[in-house]
């Protein structure tokens, strides 16, 4: 009766420390790695290729810790990077705590802005994104047949992609996202002209109450047969030679190119930068005024103005404050 129950002990013992060693104690490479698990992977391909991957000890014990818990483990990639417990690890694949790069586009930045971002995160090459922004036009025919680039329906938002992820992928998913906004807000006709509107509405003014305002601007100067006069249609011009120096020169604002609103009447041939929701709408739904020009008060916002002598006038206010008084 002794020995068996010293047995037990023992058996007892070598069951906590098991249990220890497996469930308790931190298991894992050092250096970061990735395990990919494909959809449909069973709990024993996952716990094996955990093993093999040598985040866990026991690829028994993930089974008897799954059939415990009897949670729904996710397929993706998951990147470990530090040792951890085994009930740290079941419990990042049940939440599906997969690896992605996440990508934040803010409204208003244009396809060469994306394009450094994506390349930066290791996505993919500015030059393959941009070749891919040019040549995958047909994402967005159902909306605009006419567009040179998919620039103005890449919609600015967080995407999160994975490893195996590259510029196609990027790509699609903005599109997508384009798609879904256009129609919840209803932009159904006209959207070429809309969306190359909406852009320059963007990078005129960061305040979204001025956005309609704006749009009726550049709307009534149309309507008058009036250059629009708008600098950043003379940084993309520029950005699409490869000559913008950071800065407008007097040779960009002369400089020969469809995308010059100094040098050419009405929109440009395109969309300029992603608009958001905001610049869509007021593109949109402009305010209607009898207003023709606008420019900086120093302080953020626009003053409006409905004459030239007016408007010389805002100007003249501008250069003094930003000038200190001079």
């Amino acid at each position: 009766m002794r020995k068996l129950f010293a047995w037990f002990i023992v058996v007892l013992v070598a069951a906590v420390v098991w249990v220890g060693f497996v469930y308790v104690l931190r298991t894992g490479p050092p250096q970061q790695t990735f395990v990919d698990f494909k959809n449909g992977s069973s709990a024993r391909h996952i716990a094996t290729e955990l093993k093999q991957a040598g985040m866990i000890r026991s690829r028994w014990a993930f089974l008897l810790l799954h059939l415990y818990r009897h949670r729904s483990l996710k397929a993706g990639e998951y990147a470990f990077d530090h040792p951890d417990t085994l009930s740290n690890i079941y419990n990042r694949i049940a939440r599906g705590d997969t690896y992605a790069r996440v990508l934040t586009v803010p409204e208003g930045y244009n396809i060469f802005d994306i394009a450094a971002e994506v390349e930066k995160l290791g996505i993919d090459s500015q030059q393959n994104f941009l070749e891919q922004a040019r040549s995958q036009v047909a994402l967005v025919h159902d909306l605009d047949p006419f567009t040179p680039s998919l620039e103005g329906y890449l919609y600015p938002d967080t995407y999160r992609f994975a490893r195996k992820n590259k510029a196609p992928d990027v790509i699609a998913a903005m599109v997508k996202r384009f798609h879904q906004e256009a129609h919840q807000i209803g932009l159904t006709s006209d959207v070429h002209r809309i969306v190359t509107m909406a852009s320059i509405v963007e990078r005129e003014t960061a305040v979204p109450q001025e956005r309609p305002l704006v749009a009726g601007v550049f709307y009534n100067r149309l309507a008058q047969h009036m250059a629009l006069d708008t600098d950043p249609t003379v940084i993309y011009a520029a950005l699409l030679a490869n000559r913008y120096r950071g800065t407008i020169y007097a040779s960009d604002l002369k400089y020969s190119s469809p995308y010059n609103t100094y040098r050419n009447q009405g929109l440009p041939p395109g969309p300029i930068a992603n608009p958001g929701k905001d610049s869509l709408l007021a593109a949109m739904h402009p305010t209607h005024t009898d207003y023709l020009y606008f420019v900086s008060d120093n302080q953020g916002h626009h003053r409006f103005s409905r004459s030239l002598e007016e408007h010389q006038r805002n100007v003249a206010e501008y250069r003094r404050a930003v000038g200190g008084g001079q």
